[in-house]
């Protein structure tokens, strides 16, 4: 029993999270915020329980809350509002705000639940139109109840909301005599008046497309940037949850993935690879066979799923024949015939308003060879060694009216994972680092423009299982972005995030919940800083006690 009790409890929660993926058809300021607009008031040290009991705080996180107009009109619409206890979706219709006017400087959309009882974290999507505007995780209760709320800046979808619009909003749960929790959620839509800054502006595209019959692409002729977004999470029974884990068939392990783990989210135009990139390692708020890590400060991302972008403007030349063309997402390493990942793409387009036709042309496309090493290990400590990377650039123009104009796209990945084990997988542990650059050169109309992004995402931690069968978790998760924009070779605009979590919690497995006698600390710091200023706030949590909130730059 014990030697698989670990990966047993990492994917328990997995196997209904992987039901609710299979049944789906299917950075921006994209930040959740509970609680963020009022900071909490923390508990004094020593008023802090000995142990966990049956409420705790409500969650949290350190992510910045949305900014919004001063001083403008909003009108508030609601979008859903329902109680999900099963794998029915809520189905409603949208109707667009009748006093804000047709143009907004921002919309923003709000998700308030509770829930109480007992619960696995769940996943969730809302579409509009077709169009999926947030993807989400829930957070698993306490007996007495919980209450959650998560932001996120919209504005991108701005061309859906200006119409009336079918509405589809899932969270698959299942409620029985030991689940009993209800996830009753409600969400909104917070429109303010007026045009948007030029920021803003240049940041919401004309029209947002959805793919047709699964995978097919008709853009507008005179299209002159397309960026499509992969709202991609990993699930499939248990096991693609945790890809990060999964080691090669002959390294014994209760996940198994012929190449091991190493993971790359593609997307193809027309049978050409057109853009790749690293998936986040997210942990949902059951992972690490460690709820209580969980209870008060989420991991990175985990209430809102941020999507992943792809330039594609370089095929805009190509997409504007007027003609069909096929669009397909596929992940590297995840074993063949094996489901596993809900990969649904929204299309973003900017139009050349004064041109019918924009015309073009693809020049390069350039894909260098996937490396991807596991190497196991065995002994007394089992160990599984990965190395992995890939790079593409790729290329071309558009002749808009404003004159030719090229985009090159070059994107490079890396990842390095050491996995050991003891039998019995106890202990289990990973240190794992993903890269992620990016740079997109645009050239023509106006001084030469080149964004790099960098991004580094880390997970570090052990779960082990000791005497009295008190299992303990040590885990520390990075998630690292920096951004600097540059016209004419010069630097205009720049980024750094640092949003880092770190938990330590333990409690004693294989009894009842009212025993099992858990402790834990639980942090988060976030910090961003750059040209538009900064914002540094801090977390921590003891035994579900919210011990420190603390701000500044």
């Amino acid at each position: 029993m014990r030697s698989r009790i670990i990966m047993s409890m990492l994917t328990g929660a997995a196997l209904l999270v992987s039901t609710l993926l299979g049944a789906t058809p299917a950075q921006s300021a994209a930040t959740p915020a509970p609680s963020a607009a009022t900071p909490a008031q923390p508990t004094r040290s020593a008023d802090v329980p000995a142990e966990f009991g049956t409420d705790w705080h409500d969650p949290i996180t350190a992510a910045p809350p949305v900014t919004r107009p001063e001083h403008t009109k909003s009108c508030e619409v609601k979008v859903a509002e329902a109680q999900f206890r099963d794998f029915a979706p809520y189905k409603g219709t949208y109707a667009p705000p009748g006093g804000c006017g047709g143009n907004w400087s921002k919309v923003v959309l709000r998700l308030d639940g509770k829930v109480k009882g007992r619960q696995f974290d769940r996943l969730g999507y809302l579409h509009i139109g077709g169009v999926e505007v947030f993807r989400t995780s829930t957070p698993q209760p306490s007996p007495d109840g919980i209450e959650w709320s998560v932001e996120k800046d919209v504005t991108r979808y701005s061309d859906t909301f200006r119409t009336a619009q079918p509405v589809e909003m899932l969270i698959g749960n299942v409620v029985d005599d030991t689940y009993t929790g209800i996830l009753d959620v409600r969400v909104t839509l917070t429109f303010y008046a007026g045009r948007t800054d030029a920021k803003t502006a240049k940041s919401t595209p004309d029209r947002v497309l959805t793919l047709q019959d699964g995978n097919i692409l008709t853009t507008p002729r005179n299209s002159e940037r397309v960026i499509a977004e992969v709202y991609a999470t990993g699930s499939g029974g248990g096991c693609e949850e945790y890809w990060y884990l999964t080691v090669p068939e002959a390294a014994p392990y209760s996940c198994k993935a012929d190449d091991g783990p190493y993971r790359e989210v593609r997307i193809e135009v027309d049978g050409q690879l057109a853009g790749i990139a690293a998936p986040f390692p997210t942990v949902w708020t059951g992972g690490w066979s460690n709820p209580f890590l969980w209870y008060v400060v989420p991991g990175p991302r985990a209430f809102d799923i941020q999507p992943i972008r792809y330039d594609l403007t370089p095929f805009a030349g190509l997409l504007n024949d007027g003609r069909p063309h096929r669009i397909e997402i596929s992940v590297v390493g995840v074993p063949e015939g094996q489901t596993g990942w809900s990969a649904p793409v929204n299309v973003l387009v900017w139009q050349d308003e004064k041109s019918e036709h924009v015309t073009g042309g693809l020049t390069k496309a350039d894909a260098g060879d996937l490396t991807n090493s596991s190497t196991y290990t065995p002994g007394t400590e089992r160990r599984l060694d990965t190395e992995g990377g890939h790079r593409l650039t790729v290329a071309g123009y558009v002749d808009t009216s404003h004159g030719r104009v090229t985009t090159t796209v070059h994107r490079s990945l890396a990842n390095t994972s050491v996995h050991a084990w003891s039998d019995g997988e106890n202990p289990d542990a990973l240190k794992a680092t993903w890269g992620d650059d990016e740079t997109v050169a645009v050239d023509g109309h106006g001084p030469a423009r080149t964004t790099r992004t960098q991004r580094s995402y880390t997970m570090d931690g052990t779960t082990a299982i000791g005497a009295g069968d008190r299992l303990r978790t040590v885990l520390t998760l990075g998630d690292r972005e920096a951004v600097t924009e540059s016209r004419g070779g010069r630097r205009v605009a720049w980024s750094r995030l640092d949003d880092t979590y770190t938990g330590d919690a333990t409690y004693t497995a294989n009894v009842p919940r009212d025993q099992r006698h858990a402790v834990g600390t639980t942090s988060e710091r976030y910090r961003v800083r750059g040209s538009d200023g900064c914002y540094d706030r801090s977390l921590v949590a003891v035994q579900g006690v919210l011990t420190e909130d603390r701000s500044g730059c």
